[in-house]
């Protein structure tokens, strides 16, 4: 039995008797997750309960979940759509393992997620979706509502299409718009269920459909029927409160990756007086970028929708050159189209923030699920030594702070930057303690002027950054392009002593930016043992190191956020841990890069599932690196061989 918090399981039937109001139990967290076919809306259901435990004061974190088909068949496997939340009274780091809860609202969403819930969770299905023809499609051959299949599991079937249309049939609701309601009809039960009101949800629903207003009524209609419907049927013994969680002072709102990304290049640019310009295509995970920046061209942004992904980047440089700060955001595969054109921005040592937010590859691959495949390409997928410098937010509100250090480092020392996101982090959310701006330093992009000694190679002595030139400016014309440059003078030069230093003084250059030093949380100061992270991995890896440290484990956590270039200290930290361990979303990227620069003994844990990291794993981790066992694996050639026959004698692949 898996508890929550004081040990009461959402589904335990705990006092309470016929034509009683149900127990109250306080619980210090909960797991949910909300799953259904990719039409039923579970993503909006999912993000209105976030936005009432913010609301509310809950710590919380999310991780949606989507379809990697666009139009996946109705009602099967590929189709379902879900959406976790761990709220909580306390700082929590991730959307929790497994859920507590589970809304399943057909047969396909029950099958794909029931296997995550730990004995004794609480299933709540919508009965009217397990018909003959629903249940055959995923391979169920008896309804498991109605015999033991579920025996684990405490099991509320409900009603809630049935429920729904009766609640919208007073105002004359279409049986579609009563269908597609009920979402809300859930939404109003789990509200109910944990003591929210829904007067925000209501609003919500009455401002998002207020050129619908017969649809608005449906929708209030059924998240109100869900909320009658927990307080008047006994199937529910208890409800729950989770306190507030007691955070910073100061303002909070709730927010994903991707809007902090644009919240921190607005601010980027009024930090620097600067224009940002967009130019990009859309990509999945990447496009909620471009959507959240278009709506502030009063903090003068432009945004650009290219037609495809050379052009986007394209019309950033462009930008760039023209005296603003060009941005150009994507996924994996855009990166890849993009790679010549920011070997451009390279040669001419301009500011540029290219944002790739990483999926599962290659090529297509799965393009709603989470990666951390693209760091080699990212540094080195580009003709030429080519450096850029790439820095990777750990958390969704970190992506804020995040995209200001990008657009200081891309100006300050005349170069591109990646910030290397994914979708774990931009999809997620979290609590967000709204920064006071005016405590930010001001970003300087300083131009020459008329009259003034100008080169466009000329370098400042400290950043190596050339001078700049906006074009146009009286006596200041010059050339620049992707052929070599003299240093100083640019004018194209094929000598090959001038190349050599070229090519070492763009490396140097990168290699000179000052970034912070690597912190270590080391509690006792004598651990042997470092878990070392980079990106989303940073809330699976903290999540673990707090189990172990309460079990009395000795474990040091350390996460890289400047991958390029590393931290100073990097290399005194690595050698201080007899053992360092490093988790990645894909086969050992970065512990490549760490033991080939530094010469230490990195063990590489790598899960290339197209999911984060759970708790549950790393912590698993640690226990078989302190006992030894984690470095007992087999041999490449062995595993290659064991996978290859698997595959030969089923016909599907096995898990590594």
């Amino acid at each position: 039995m898996v508890a929550n918090g004081n040990g009461a399981n959402p589904g335990d039937k705990v006092g309470g008797s016929a034509g009683s109001a149900p127990a109250r139990q306080k619980l210090e967290k909960v797991v949910i997750r909300f799953a259904g076919d990719s039409g039923d809306g579970m993503q909006l259901t999912g993000d209105r309960f976030t936005t009432e435990a913010a609301l509310f004061g809950n710590d919380l974190a999310t991780q949606p979940n989507y379809p990697a088909e666009i139009r996946a068949p109705q009602g099967t496997l590929p189709g379902v759509s879900s959406f976790q939340i761990q709220i909580a009274d306390y700082d929590i780091l991730t959307a929790g393992d497994r859920p507590d809860v589970l809304v399943a609202m057909n047969p396909a969403a029950l099958m794909a997620n029931v296997s995550d819930l730990p004995r004794g969770g609480l299933i709540i299905a919508n009965s009217d979706e397990f018909t003959k023809r629903n249940l055959a499609k995923v391979g169920y051959e008896a309804n498991p509502l109605e015999n033991d299949d579920l025996s684990d599991y405490v099991v509320q079937a409900v009603p809630m299409t049935t429920l729904t249309l009766g609640a919208v049939e007073a105002i004359g609701a279409t049986k579609k718009d009563g269908q597609r309601a009920k979402n809300m009809f859930a939404l109003g039960l789990l509200s109910w269920m944990y003591g929210r009101e829904l007067e925000h949800s209501e609003a919500f629903i009455r401002e998002k459909f207020a050129r619908k207003p017969d649809v608005a009524d449906a929708n209030v209609l059924a998240l109100k029927a869900g909320w009658n419907y927990g307080e008047t049927t006994e199937a529910f013994a208890s409800t729950y409160e989770i306190a507030p969680a007691k955070l910073k002072d100061g303002e909070y709102r709730q927010i994903s990756g991707n809007t902090a990304l644009a919240y921190g290049l607005v601010t980027a640019g009024q930090l620097g007086d600067l224009q940002i310009v967009l130019g990009t295509y859309p990509i999945t995970p990447a496009s909620d970028i471009l959507h959240e920046l278009s709506k502030h061209k009063n903090f003068n942004i432009l945004t650009f929708q290219a037609e495809d992904e050379i052009a986007g980047i394209g019309a950033a440089i462009g930008a760039s050159y023209g005296g603003a700060l060009g941005i150009t955001s994507t996924s994996g595969p855009g990166i890849s189209l993009k790679s010549e054109a920011i070997g451009l921005a390279v040669m001419t040592e301009l500011p540029l923030i290219v944002i790739d937010v990483q999926r599962g590859g290659p090529s297509t691959g799965l393009p709603t699920k989470t990666e951390q495949a693209d760091l080699l390409q990212v540094l080195y997928g580009r003709n030429g030594e080519s450096p850029v410098a790439v820095i990777a937010p750990s958390t969704p509100s970190d992506c804020f702070d995040a995209a200001i250090e990008a657009a200081r480092i891309a100006i300050n020392y005349h170069t591109p930057v990646i910030i290397l996101s994914d979708g774990a982090i931009a999809n997620g959310s979290e609590p967000w303690r709204i920064p006071d701006v005016s405590t930010y330093e001001k970003i300087e992009h300083t131009f020459a002027k008329s009259g003034e000694p100008f080169q466009p190679y000329a370098r400042d002595p400290e950043t190596l950054a050339r001078q700049f030139a906006v074009p146009g400016t009286p006596g200041l014309e010059h050339r620049i392009g992707g052929l070599e440059a003299a240093n100083g003078s640019g004018n194209i030069s094929y000598e090959p002593k001038n190349h050599d230093l070229m090519v070492r003084l763009r490396q140097a250059k990168i290699d000179g930016i000052a970034v912070p030093d690597l912190e270590v949380d080391d509690p006792t100061g004598d651990a042997e043992l470092l878990m070392l992270g980079w990106g989303s991995s940073y809330g699976p890896i903290g999540e673990a190191c707090r189990r172990a440290r309460r079990k009395g484990i000795k474990v040091a956590q350390a996460h890289i956020r400047n991958l390029s270039p590393f931290p100073a200290n990097l290399g005194e930290v690595l050698r201080r841990y007899p053992n360092v361990v490093l988790p990645e979303m894909n086969l050992g990227q970065l512990a490549l890069l760490l033991r080939g620069k530094y010469l230490v003994d990195v063990q590489s844990v790598t899960k290339v599932e197209g999911m984060a990291f759970l708790a549950d794993e790393v912590e698993g981790i640690i226990d078989s690196a302190l006992d030894g066992t984690l470095s007992d694996k087999e041999t490449d050639k062995a595993k290659f061989a064991r996978l290859a026959a698997a595959t030969v004698e089923t016909g599907v692949g096995v898990n590594a």
